[in-house]
């Protein structure tokens, strides 16, 4: 069975490094040797990450470059201050440029507000809200779509952000942007806690779907838990998903969102063991038809 052959693997850094930085590039190696195909790189800190560098060590290694932003606090599209929106634009603004130049065809994540922001707002503020966020996202859509980047828009659960937690909610937030290369990011644990069934939520999503993450219900190592895979993984290819899939989980020294994902306690032996373990698991997955 060769690499084309199935539907690709990645890996997050945050489950290499954290923050993952052009020191931490040798770690690639080790992506390949388990089996991924390709890497996740997750932006924590932009001053640490030279594009340059990461193309050519990703390059060295086989392997191709998906890009995916963190947002903390410091980091809000939809925030009532205008200086804190043009920061977070900015930011997005960074990593659609880093993506162009290290191939990647988008940039991911929960881009529309600060990761962790949990208020019971009136219907109007949250309104106000919703439509700073779509305001945002269409303006750093606008300028990606030139780059030929696409904007992979991540709903989390209800612990983790008040604003977008369904797929029903994160294809409003893509259609009221209104732009083709703005689409959805789904993730495993995220829809383990929202969704009422995660293959009907699949098929819902349906050709808004750009990237796709996976994790275990506990953030751990897929298969074992209660995740349906097999079902998962059928319904990707039952609405024609042209994407591949991305192994996350958080290593403890996580920092932008450290609070957010609230990571108490290890949910597996060791990162390696969950990177391993996640390819042995997803490998046959993939591959079948």
């Amino acid at each position: 069975m060769t690499r084309t052959d199935r539907i690709p693997l990645g890996l997050s850094t945050f489950v290499l490094a954290s923050p993952f930085s052009d020191d931490d590039l040798q770690l690639l190696a080790k992506a390949r040797a388990w089996g991924y195909d390709h890497v996740e790189v997750c932006i924590e800190d932009p001053s640490l990450l030279k594009a340059s560098a990461v193309a050519r060590a990703a390059s060295d290694e086989g392997l191709n470059v998906l890009v995916c932003g963190a947002f903390g606090p410091q980091r809000d599209v939809s925030h009532e201050d205008a200086g804190m929106r043009s920061a977070a634009r900015d930011y997005l603004m960074h990593c659609v440029e880093f993506a162009h130049e290290v191939g990647s065809p988008l940039v991911s994540g929960p881009m529309y507000a600060t990761t962790g922001q949990a208020r019971l707002l009136e219907p109007v503020e949250r309104q106000a809200q919703w439509d700073r966020a779509v305001q945002g996202l269409r303006q750093v859509g606008e300028a990606a779509a030139a780059a030929e980047v696409t904007l992979a828009v991540e709903p989390l659960n209800r612990f983790e952000t008040d604003l977008v937690n369904t797929v029903e909610q994160g294809v409003r937030l893509c259609e009221d942007i209104g732009l083709a290369n703005v689409g959805l990011m789904l993730d495993t644990f995220h829809m383990n806690i929202e969704e009422k069934s995660l293959p009907r939520a699949i098929v819902a999503a349906g050709t808004h779907i750009v990237n796709f993450q996976v994790s275990e219900n506990d953030r751990g190592t897929p298969g074992t838990g209660h995740t349906p895979w097999a079902e998962v993984i059928a319904a990707l290819r039952a609405v024609g998903y042209p994407g591949g899939v991305v192994v996350e989980s958080f290593l403890p020294t996580v920092k932008e969102i450290a609070k957010a994902v609230s990571l108490w306690r290890p949910v597996a032996p060791s990162m390696d063991a969950l990177a391993g373990d996640s390819v042995e698991f997803l490998h046959p997955l993939l591959a079948s038809t």
